[in-house]
């Protein structure tokens, strides 16, 4: 908690209070889930560290990734929910062992009334959240699955700085909404052009990076 003020000293000094007043402090393991699709949200997250994979997924259990979040981030899709008080339409997980603070969602609309610079960060975050699913949609839509895993990996490297993914193919091919058989075959084929290093439920793939 030491680091907070200076993470987000572009807040209020007041609201900073407030919200080490509210929040609770939590650490999340890897892969275990801040928030699950379906449920009604209690609170919403900011990050002081860690990644966040925020992603739905289909009757098939297929994933579509929308985007990650990291340190100074909060869910756009969360703050969506709590403002109009219905239940989650993502899921978020996450990657890596992640340390946030819980907000309930009563401080919401308190705070985008009284405080100018909370009320930016909340329109910035939903601004930021458009782009990058625009940007999602265009991958989906527009490129091929060998250049989609590409970026993937690529966009894991540019929110959290690492450049290694420990996980299964069946983990990845869920994210991609492919199968298993499909993405080992790329995989391999990647680490044939020198991009990736390939081992068991790790990939190194700094040779993209």
């Amino acid at each position: 908690m030491k680091d907070f003020h200076k993470q987000y000293n572009f807040l209020e000094a007041e609201l900073q209070e407030e919200i080490l007043k509210v929040a609770v402090h939590k650490t999340f393991a890897r892969k275990e889930a801040l928030i699950r699709e379906g449920q009604f949200i209690g609170s919403f997250p900011l990050v002081l560290r860690g990644l966040i994979r925020v992603s739905r997924t289909n009757t098939d259990g297929n994933e579509l990734l929308l985007y990650y979040l990291h340190q100074n981030e909060v869910c756009a899709m969360s703050l969506t929910c709590c403002m109009t008080r219905q239940t989650s339409d993502v899921n978020a997980v996450a990657e890596e062992e992640t340390e946030v603070l819980l907000i309930p969602v009563d401080m919401l609309d308190a705070w985008i009334s009284k405080y100018p610079l909370w009320k930016q960060f909340v329109m910035q975050t939903f601004q930021q959240r458009f782009r990058g699913l625009i940007d999602t949609l265009d991958g989906v839509a527009f490129m091929k699955l060998d250049e989609r895993l590409e970026k993937y990996f690529i966009d894991r490297y540019k929110k959290s700085g690492v450049t290694t993914f420990s996980g299964t193919h069946q983990e990845l091919a869920l994210q991609l909404n492919s199968s298993r058989e499909v993405i080992s075959r790329l995989l391999k084929k990647m680490e044939k052009a020198g991009k990736i290093e390939l081992s068991r439920n790790f990939i190194d793939f700094s040779g993209l990076v």
